[in-house]
């Protein structure tokens, strides 16, 4: 079996990177395989895919959802994050994913169509032909983390070079967990224009670290119709409990895509351009609960569906807040149990092995929606850890003579040696 260690020797792709602003360095063992800019994913494939992410999204949210307060999330970049784990998986684990995120194409299509979707969506932003006057930014990236002493397969970062374009970044989680777990924190706020910082908190990352899969992605876009910032003023928000809170409401009076569906108000902001938008459900009074757990994937197609054009008289607050999340106890609840267990796991196509189960599925997003637009940001992290063996407990009480000796470890010279027999 090929190893990373022998792909480093042979092929001699070892190179030296330095993360912008923080000084960190570190080495990346890239695969061979260049990123795939022509994956064969059919319009079909790519169709089904985007259905089976959304109803994986409507369960992860229905999930998350059962804690009160705000909630925003990535499910895309959790997706991405899991998908990449997927291609390790092996046996009942990968199973367990696939129905846990609804994948429905055989795995070969599975990777070739997020690649299709990624490249796409990278494609947004450089398709603008004004480079100095973008309309919007939209950033997806990957990483993968390993230990730099551990052995991984060649054919799972082939996998994940070829659909991702994620080399390995050799880190030391092993005798320097806590700077890994920094210079990986500081590369996902790197990626999302410092919005998205300490995605791995403190004890995430220890010496049984082996790997961590990282997902970013950024997003920055003006309105088509943007708010006059004159006629934001303060008024009332009702929350969910009948009280009153002060928001800063925006105003504006102007075309807009719009629906009345049953339970519910429905409107399209397009951000310029027009390739991205934003769609807002409103719940009639009384109904948020009742409109939130029917919502899925068809329902929400249906409600875009029904959109007509009209002149509206529209007013949101503006609003900035962010969310963590770690996805383990959510992702169990969905099914996805075993990858979670040190007993269970089978990370093989990973490492050959099945030391290897995931300790933390971590998730933080932030967004802001000003007059201007919007802002917003996610990273996912996945920390695999090696399965400690269990260790047999001696008592040992030293309460009789003993010999000593004392020893150079490196050379084996016998430095001292004695016995003790009286410690009085």
């Amino acid at each position: 079996m090929k190893t990373i260690l022998f792909m480093l020797l042979a092929l001699n792709l070892l190179t030296s990177c330095s993360l912008a602003g923080t000084g960190a360095q570190y080495l990346v063992a890239q695969s061979n395989k260049p990123r795939n800019t022509s994956p064969a994913s059919s319009p079909s494939d790519q169709s089904r895919l985007v259905a089976d992410n959304a109803a994986f999204a409507f369960d992860l949210y229905r999930v998350l959802s059962s804690k009160p307060g705000n909630l925003f999330l990535s499910p895309y970049s959790i997706s991405t994050a899991l998908v990449m784990a997927q291609a390790g998986a092996r046996g009942q684990t990968q199973a367990q994913i696939n129905k846990a995120l609804h994948f429905t194409l055989p795995s070969a299509s599975l990777h070739q169509s997020f690649n299709a979707l990624q490249l796409e969506l990278n494609k947004r932003e450089q398709n603008q032909s004004d480079a100095n006057q973008k309309d919007f930014q939209l950033k997806v990236t990957n990483a993968l983390w390993g230990e730099k002493t551990y052995t991984f397969k060649a054919e799972f970062l082939d996998l994940l070079a070829e659909n991702y374009g994620a080399g390995l970044k050799l880190v030391d989680f092993k005798t320097a967990p806590e700077p890994s777990r920094q210079t990986i924190n500081a590369w996902v706020s790197d990626q999302t224009e410092q919005k998205i910082k300490d995605l791995l908190p403190q004890g995430s990352i220890d010496s049984l670290t082996r790997l961590v899969l990282t997902n970013a992605i950024y997003f920055k876009a003006d309105w088509s119709n943007p708010f006059t910032e004159k006629f934001t003023q303060p008024a009332e928000f009702t929350l969910l409990d009948g009280k009153k809170t002060q928001v800063q409401m925006m105003a504006t009076d102007a075309k807009y895509m719009y629906a009345k569906g049953i339970g519910y108000q429905a409107i399209e902001l397009p951000y310029k351009s027009n390739k991205l938008s934003m769609f807002i459900i409103l719940p009639d009074e009384g109904k948020f609960s009742e409109v939130a757990t029917a919502l899925n994937g068809d329902g929400l197609s249906k409600a875009f569906a029904s959109l007509e054009l009209i002149q509206v008289n529209l007013r949101m607050p503006k609003f900035t807040f962010e969310t963590s999340s770690n996805l383990v106890d959510s992702l169990e609840a969905l099914g996805m149990t075993d990858a979670f267990s040190a007993e269970l796991a089978d990370f093989s196509g990973i490492d050959g092995t099945r030391d290897l189960f995931i300790s933390h599925a971590l998730h933080k997003a932030f967004i802001s929606v000003d007059e201007k637009g919007t802002e917003a940001a996610a990273a996912t992290a996945l920390v695999f850890q090696l399965v400690s063996m269990p260790m047999k407990i001696i008592d040992l009480t030293i309460d009789r003579p003993f010999l000593f000796y004392i020893f150079d470890k490196q050379s084996g010279t016998l430095l001292f040696m004695g016995r003790l027999v009286n410690p009085g």
